[in-house]
């Protein structure tokens, strides 16, 4: 599914109980100086993110000053987060003179305990090469290096190297818990595009050599994904940014299941067994 850009004024994109993605919630909090907005997901671990700007978090006692600081756009700097427990009232205060902030989200009923992800501690995975059309480079959040602290979330950042291209392929899909081929897992996006009005293209194959779906996806754009193959590609000349939200239905780790079709091509792009491992 695909949700064009709009004005969301702070509230969810994709709610608790969204009948697409009932694993997952995202909303894109903005905030002008001294501006502070407080909230709670009953039943979701969450995860804050800014997408540019500075803000200072709050979770019961604990606290994390400065957080974020990219300027322009999501390319201007590392990201930092925040992992706020399942059902926790987290408050966010704007401390630059503005800031965008994403809140991602996956079911779980557990409650941990806060933490910070400071730019030092990121997972790091570049793959792929020029050649093969499929340069990128991933910024794991909530990665492999979080996996004990965490329920069921992962978050990650995941930009193109150079301009143009494809991601998400060879084509996979994890809509499934059959272990050890494959775990359900939703996942949603949301895309930026430098220069801002760049585009792309997110397909969704249901089946494998049947006709998909395919939608034109610009700077703003939430997809939404339940079921099947989904790669996607974004224009020659332009260079693709998605925040990617991936909830679990029984276990956080991601067993993705690769398009019998396009398997063979695992073997073609550098690096990619890598990628896959980080998803944990």
């Amino acid at each position: 599914m695909h949700i064009p850009p709009y004005e969301n004024q702070n509230q969810p994109i994709v709610d608790a109980g969204n009948p697409t993605v009932p694993l997952n919630y995202f909303n894109i909090v903005k905030l002008k100086r001294g501006e502070v907005f407080p909230y709670t997901v009953p039943g979701f671990e969450t995860c804050i993110v800014p997408a540019t700007g500075t803000v200072d978090v709050t979770v019961s006692t604990f606290s994390a000053t400065g957080l974020g600081g990219r300027g322009v756009d999501v390319w201007d700097g590392e990201p930092e987060g925040v992992y706020v427990p399942t059902g926790m009232q987290a408050t966010i205060t704007c401390t630059s003179d503005t800031a965008e902030v994403f809140v991602a989200g996956a079911k779980f009923d557990e409650v941990l305990e806060p933490f910070a992800v400071r730019a030092d501690a990121l997972d790091l995975v570049q793959y792929g090469s020029d050649d093969t059309k499929t340069h990128r480079k991933i910024k794991h959040i909530l990665g492999q290096k979080q996996h004990g602290k965490v329920g069921r979330l992962l978050v990650s950042e995941l930009y193109t190297v150079g301009q143009g291209g494809w991601s998400g392929f060879p084509s996979h899909k994890h809509d499934t818990d059959r272990l050890p081929d494959e775990t359900r897992h939703d996942e949603t996006y949301n895309f930026r595009f430098r220069p801002n009005y760049g585009s792309g293209v997110q397909m969704l194959q249901r089946e494998d050599n049947q006709p998909g779906d395919a939608y034109h996806i610009v700077d703003g754009s939430t997809i939404c994904l339940d079921k099947g193959y989904h790669p996607c590609a974004v224009l020659p000349g332009y260079e693709m940014y998605y925040f990617t939200i991936l909830g679990g239905l029984s276990q956080r780790s991601l067993v993705q299941y690769f398009q019998p079709t396009h398997a063979a091509q695992l073997h073609t792009i550098p690096g990619i067994m890598d990628m896959i491992a980080k998803f944990k």
